[in-house]
């Protein structure tokens, strides 16, 4: 028994025990401390995939919560009215949280202070998600970063906390209050039969992405720098997936990275810059919201690209079936894993935006609906730095020629090999599970002729260049 009221910690995007300053501060308050989760107002919004992966890491992390004698408490609806419920029902005199800075987020927690403390609940707020929060990031002049590498340059030799601890004991409540089930939700309806493609391809909490941590740093970090760009190995970290949902945080990654430059791993400093690059994603986002939403540089407001998400240019992107090789190929990669190697999405992105002339925000809401890593900051200026319309130093009349970039990168072109079953006499068993994935409407079998270009390269190319010669800005 405890004559001290109850911390909820509303676990968003930190689903995990270590290095979590949120958690660390409910349970620095004393009294017992009840882990919550929501799927609120912002997480209706989100895409088929990244929903149910949410769902699927609370439920990791639940078991773990569990293994420590707490538990994660799900409740669904709007979050000002269900926290303000579990005050009520638990007695609880203040709630802890993450913060998060993507506009979606910033105005409903903005929202959940202001009644909360309306309300005399207090409200404590703890960074961990990035970092380096944007706020504390200032050029000379006061601004914000606009440019990636003088962003770098102002970070990289900060000093960084090491990551805390995960607490041994999270003080339980003598009652706890009513939960819902995340299989209640059926967040893996949406996906369809694609749920069963896809699962195996995921790696669910806090202790794979820790596993999957150390394998990178004792395996593959010290190729990293020139395997990353290679998409028929398994050159990366994949830690994206993980980072996403804060089931590890970017400290421990960052000082795992600097252990490993210290041992003279040749690829660790480009592992440290990715994850400087994902800040600045979010630096982006909370100096400049109108990155997630809108053209950055509102002058792109002008520009004629095709908006018709149902044009047969687009669906033929979609369904991975463009008759470009590199393209489809990463398209299909998609649908079977819920990822997509980063090269995979310069060349895909830059097809839609430049060859088939098409806008960003079509390719910004497909990958919002099927990534497993999608992240809104990420995801926005992925998208407005390869359609030209975002922060980035590179002229905007950049056009990746898929064709070359394919000769350059999959030079014994295993990645086309393993994801385009069309033509093949044995396919790899990952190409044909891209037609179990896809919707059976679309009729699609590893025995179809593989299509033609809908737009060649060539073609293609001349067009965007006109089309940016002939801009009215």
């Amino acid at each position: 028994m405890t004559d001290t009221a109850p911390t909820i910690w509303w676990v968003r995007r930190d689903m995990r025990l270590t290095d979590n300053p949120a958690l660390c501060a409910a349970i620095d308050r004393g009294g017992p401390v009840i882990p919550v989760f929501l799927l609120d107002e912002v997480h209706d919004g989100y895409g088929a995939l990244p929903r149910w992966r949410m769902g699927l890491g609370a439920e990791a992390l639940a078991e773990a919560l569990e293994e420590r004698g707490s538990r994660l408490v799900l409740r669904r609806g709007d979050a000002l009215s269900c926290l303000r419920a579990l005050v009520r029902e638990t007695g609880a005199r203040g709630v802890v949280w993450t913060v998060l800075v993507d506009p979606d987020a910033k105005a409903r927690d903005s929202a959940v202070r202001a009644g909360l403390e309306e309300d005399g609940t207090e409200v404590v707020r703890k960074t961990g998600h990035v970092l380096f929060d944007p706020w504390t990031v200032e050029t000379k002049t006061g601004g914000c970063y606009r440019v990636y590498t003088p962003f770098w340059r102002a970070v990289k030799d900060r000093d960084l906390d090491a990551p805390l601890p995960a607490p041994g004991k999270i003080p339980a409540p003598d009652t706890w209050p009513d939960s819902a089930l995340v299989a209640d939700w059926g967040l893996e309806r949406p996906m369809r039969r694609g749920a069963d493609v896809v699962r195996p391809h995921l790696t669910v909490g806090e202790r794979a992405a820790q596993g999957r941590l150390g394998a990178f740093m004792a395996q593959r970090v010290d190729d990293y720098a020139a395997a990353r760009d290679i998409p028929s190995q398994t050159g990366t970290s994949l830690l994206s997936e993980n980072l996403t949902l804060g089931e590890i945080s970017a400290r421990t990654c960052w000082h795992a990275g600097l252990e490993a430059l210290r041992q003279g791993k040749a690829g660790a400093e480009t592992f440290l810059k990715e994850l400087v690059w994902r800040d600045f994603a979010h630096h982006l986002a909370y100096h400049t919201p109108q990155l997630t939403s809108g053209n950055w540089r509102p002058e792109w407001d002008a520009f004629p690209w095709n908006t018709d998400a149902d044009h047969p240019h687009v669906r033929a992107w979609l369904q991975g079936r463009t008759g470009i090789r590199f393209v489809d190929a990463a398209m299909r990669e998609l649908y079977v894993t819920g990822y997509m190697h980063n090269r995979g999405r310069m060349i895909v992105g830059s097809y839609l935006c430049k060859h088939l002339m098409s806008h960003w925000k079509i390719g910004l809401r497909w990958f919002a609906d099927t990534l497993r890593d999608w992240d809104p900051a990420s995801n926005a200026m992925g998208w407005q730095w390869v359609a030209g319309s975002g922060p980035d130093a590179t002229p905007y009349f950049r056009v990746f020629n898929p064709v070359t970039q394919l000769d350059k990168f999959d030079k014994n072109r295993g990645y086309e090999g393993r994801w385009i079953a069309e033509g093949r006499a044995r396919p790899d068993p990952l190409a044909l599970a891209y037609f179990d994935a896809v919707p059976a409407a679309w009729g699609l079998t590893a025995q179809d002729r593989y299509p033609d270009p809908v737009v060649t390269p060539e073609d293609g190319r001349r067009r965007a260049l006109d089309a940016y010669e002939n801009r009215t800005f």
